[in-house]
C-alpha cells in the first residue's frame, strides 16, 4: 500500500485535582472552546468537549503520529496554562495528574459525542467518581482504586 490511512478517535477524560468546582458555569464555554482549540492547533479535530465543574471530557480525531498521552499532555498544559492567566481568581486550579482515554470506533462516534453533550444532565444523578469507574470498566481497563483517586 503506497500510502497510510489512519481513523482514530478518542474519548478523553480527566477531572480538576481532587475533584474541585473549578470550572463554573459561566465559564465553562470558553474552557470548552479553548480546549477545542488546542486540538486544532496540534492537528487534532475536536469533535466534542464538554464537561461539569469538576471534569472534562474530549472527543477528538487525531493523526497517527501524536501518542494519547501527548495528546493529553497539549491539552492539559495549555488549558491550565490559559486557565491561570485568563481567571485570576483560579490561581490554585489545577488538573489531576492523570487521565482516561478510550479509543472509539467510528460506528459508535456519534453516540460518545452525544453522551459527552448531556454531560450536566448525566451527573444530576451520577458522580464523577461512578462515571469514570464504569467508563474504565465498559472498556476493560484494569486498574487499581488505591490509585485511581488523587
Amino acid at each position: 500500500m503506497a500510502n497510510t490511512y489512519t481513523c482514530l478517535h478518542y474519548h478523553i477524560v480527566f477531572s480538576t485535582r481532587q475533584r474541585r468546582g473549578w470550572i463554573r458555569q459561566e465559564i465553562e464555554h470558553r474552557v470548552w472552546e479553548y480546549i477545542g482549540g488546542i486540538a486544532r492547533e496540534n492537528g487534532m479535530k475536536p469533535l466534542r468537549v464538554g464537561g461539569i465543574e469538576d471534569h472534562v471530557h474530549v472527543v477528538l480525531g487525531a493523526p497517527p503520529t501524536l501518542a494519547v498521552s501527548r495528546i493529553a499532555q497539549l491539552i492539559k498544559g495549555g488549558s491550565s496554562k490559559w486557565i491561570h492567566e485568563t481567571f485570576p481568581d483560579l490561581g490554585d486550579f489545577r488538573w489531576q495528574d492523570g487521565y482516561g482515554a478510550f479509543s472509539v470506533s467510528r460506528s459508535s462516534l456519534d453516540q460518545v459525542i452525544s453522551y459527552v453533550a448531556g454531560q450536566r444532565e448525566h451527573h444530576r444523578e451520577l458522580t464523577f467518581q461512578s462515571e469514570f469507574l464504569a467508563l474504565l470498566q465498559r472498556h476493560g481497563v484494569e486498574f487499581d482504586e488505591r490509585y485511581l483517586w488523587d
